[in-house]
């Protein structure tokens, strides 16, 4: 049995209406009747002068009709230039939770895309999420603590995060376009999606596995789908296409837009292009010559393609593109097309209806890629129509079209369920702070809300049917944020250690809001806590009341003639298990401090430390006796008092070097120091030598001098 249909193909700058007969799983192309708009009704696939639309269908229906009878009912296709894409990314925190699901990955996915809806409406005033239909997302990144991953199944962290690409089709685009029909005395049988309707038509669906980019280029637009493992995954359309070659054109040949139009086309035909230029003068050029000139506008056109294609596709080029549409056949675009996606010249193609199996046509239609989209709207509205469907989601009624396989997360949208609801609200956190630092303790993570269709439980994911009944069981909220003070201190650092032989216990001591606390206590939101504890030699021996020991252990100072100096040879020491330490050094359990004391000097000690020469001394033999002879060169004073240079000294102690006048060394000096004395008995004289030489008791001496007196007895007379 033959079965008739009707299609239209609403476009920018005109509307082509066309009649199929379907017998078998064949088709055959009756008729089509192209008609462009005489004024600016459509605008980025959007109708905005619904009036004029209508009569221009009315006009194709009403040509039609005289030749095909009555027509009461068409299917039509919503632009891939209306659709809307946003790309977003949503992060979880997953800390101290179970392994990934595939459930937790589909509701962060599902929460991705209400973002990504969201950040549309904030593009819009009063406008509310149920004014678009979500047709499709794909994923661009899966992370795990900021790395990017392949997936997040059975995955742990601290937190993931999704990226998604999604389209989305404005309800205003469908309204429109029953408004339009109902005026033109048509009802609606099918819609579908533009790029759909190309790819039903030119790729089967047992192709649909690869991944392939499909094009439409138009006047004002170029619409771009992918399809991969099995379905459309993803939508976009740049506002660069044929009108671009067309102006090219036009402003090097200085040519009327329709001229320009016609010789555009004319490439496509002919190897030489008579052209006719605004001031009148006719020239003829070849056609490579031509080319030449359009190549920066190709160029150009194939970038913005090549470069959206990949932005879809993950920046991954996908293994074929299909071309159709009017402005597929402009010069080159194919090679210019696989330059910038880095693939071979043989995986870009421009596809016209004979490209389309099962179909056959009249001889007045011609196979053009321009008719792939309409001839598709007519086969997808028998193949594959796209119907309106009911389901309940929380006893409220939703109504969805079918532009896919629709599942759970659809609905969801469409309810404007928030994704947020998909799990039970966390406990509230608490926030303490401890040694003047904000330490935050998280409340419970809140158990998943559980879903059923028609009474048996499901996923995001899974798909519904007309009719379907959804009920959302939200989870348990979590439980508010506890802890005592072991839970979120190290509270394992108790350690002995031994100062001068007697044991000490060292443990940290727990002051919360001033009180002192053990570290069972429980803590509340807006605590302060301070954590007390000694792990230097200096913080222990005052922790133990040991500070006097501190105290010996300060720098030995004096002051020399008012300046202060520190003299580090009689400073006391610190030994830790009988080895040198400092103050500020990490004692470890089981340690010994101990403080070794320096014996106090003297200010002879003193005097030797500063290399002053405090005495001055010789040495001489006298009578074959050596003597040292010495003299102090100050005189010398502590603390304002008299001293000798055994006058023991302290640190702090002021000591004062007054010098003396330097008298030099003479020969009766050596009598201080000696015990010799004439004999008492003895008479004569005698004779004063220095080194074997005559000399005198006030004559000079030097150190090392050998000194002698000579006694010569007196004669004795007879």
């Amino acid at each position: 049995m033959t079965s008739k249909l009707f299609a239209l193909d609403i476009g920018t700058r005109s509307v082509v209406g066309i009649i199929l007969e379907e017998q078998d799983n064949q088709f055959h192309v009756v008729d089509l009747i192209a008609e462009e708009h005489k004024e600016r009704a459509m605008v980025d696939g959007q109708i905005h002068n619904v009036i004029h639309v209508a009569k221009v269908i009315q006009h194709i229906k009403e040509q039609l009709e005289e030749k095909h009878g009555p027509l009461r009912s068409v299917s039509v296709a919503a632009a891939g230039r209306a659709l809307k894409t946003e790309q977003a990314s949503v992060t979880l925190d997953i800390k101290n939770r179970p392994t990934m699901t595939e459930d937790d990955i589909n509701r962060l996915e599902l929460a991705a895309v209400q973002k990504a809806q969201q950040q549309l409406l904030d593009h819009k005033e009063n406008s509310n999420s149920n004014h678009y239909y979500c047709v499709g997302y794909s994923v661009l990144y899966y992370r795990l603590d900021s790395e990017e991953i392949g997936s997040l199944m059975d995955q742990q962290g601290e937190e993931v995060e999704v990226e998604v690409i999604a389209t989305f089709l404005p309800r205003v685009v469908v309204e429109s376009l029953l408004a339009a029909l109902k005026r033109a005395g048509l009802e609606m049988e099918g819609l579908t999606l533009e790029p759909i309707a190309a790819i039903n038509a030119l790729i089967p669906s047992t192709m649909r596995r690869l991944n392939i980019a499909l094009v439409d280029i138009g006047a004002g637009t170029s619409d771009i789908a992918i399809t991969n493992k099995g379905t459309v995954t993803a939508y976009g359309m740049v506002p660069t296409a044929g009108d671009e070659i067309t102006e090219a054109l036009s402003d090097h040949y200085l040519l009327d837009f329709p001229v320009a139009e016609k010789v555009k086309r004319d490439l496509s035909k002919y190897d030489e292009i008579t052209i006719s230029d605004i001031l009148g003068f006719e020239q003829l050029y070849s056609k490579t010559e031509v080319i030449e000139v359009l190549r920066p506008a190709v160029t150009s056109l194939a970038r913005a393609i090549g470069n959206e294609i990949l932005r879809l596709n993950n920046h991954i080029a996908p293994k074929a593109v299909l071309l159709v549409g009017g402005g597929s056949l402009t010069p080159e675009i194919t090679d210019e097309l696989c330059k910038i996606l880095e693939i071979p010249k043989n995986r870009a193609a421009v596809r016209g209806i004979d490209a389309i199996q099962q179909l056959t046509r009249e001889d007045h239609v011609p196979a053009s890629p321009e008719l792939v989209t309409p001839i598709g709207i007519a086969i997808s509205a028998k193949t594959s129509p796209i119907k309106y469907m009911s389901v309940k989601v929380n006893n409220q009624i939703i109504r969805l079209f079918e532009l896919k396989e629709m599942t759970v997360a659809d609905a969801l949208l469409a309810a404007n369920v928030s994704i947020n609801r998909l799990y039970g609200k966390p406990g509230l956190a608490m926030s303490i702070k401890v040694n003047g630092q904000d330490i935050f303790v998280p409340g419970g993570h809140g158990s998943p809300t559980e879903i059923f269709v028609n009474g048996e439980k499901a996923t995001t994911k899974d798909s519904i049917q007309n009719n379907d009944v959804i009920e959302l069981i939200e989870g348990m909220n979590g439980e508010q944020a506890q802890a005592t003070i072991q839970d979120i201190i190290e509270c394992n650092e108790k350690i002995v250690v031994y100062v001068n032989n007697q044991p000490f216990t060292i443990e940290p001591r727990f002051i919360l809001n001033g009180q002192i606390v053990d570290v069972e206590t429980d803590l509340q939101d807006g605590d302060l806590l301070t954590v007390e504890t000694a792990k230097s030699i200096e913080q222990i021996l005052k922790w133990v009341g040991k500070e006097e020991l501190l105290n010996q252990l300060q720098p030995f100072t004096v002051t020399i003639d008012g300046k202060t100096t520190k003299l580090s040879n009689f400073n006391n020491e610190i030994l830790v298990n009988n080895q040198p330490a400092k103050s500020y050094f990490k004692i470890q359990d089981g340690d010994q401090i101990q403080i070794h004391h320096v014996e106090i000097p003297t200010v002879i000690d003193i005097a030797e430390q500063l290399n002053i020469l405090i005495e001055n001394r010789i040495f001489v033999s006298f009578q074959d006796e050596q003597l040292e002879l010495k003299k102090q060169c100050f005189d010398i004073l502590v603390n304002g008092q008299i001293a000798s240079v055994e006058t023991v000294i302290q640190s702090g102690d002021q000591i004062q070097f007054i010098a003396v006048d330097s008298v030099k060394w003479i020969y009766q000096d050596v009598f201080r120091f000696s015990n010799w004395q004439l004999p008492t008995n003895f008479k004569g004289t005698f004779e004063i030598l220095r080194n074997n030489e005559p000399s005198h008791f006030d004559d000079e001496i030097f150190g090392g001098d050998q000194l002698m007196i000579h006694l010569i007895p007196a004669k004795v007379i007879q």
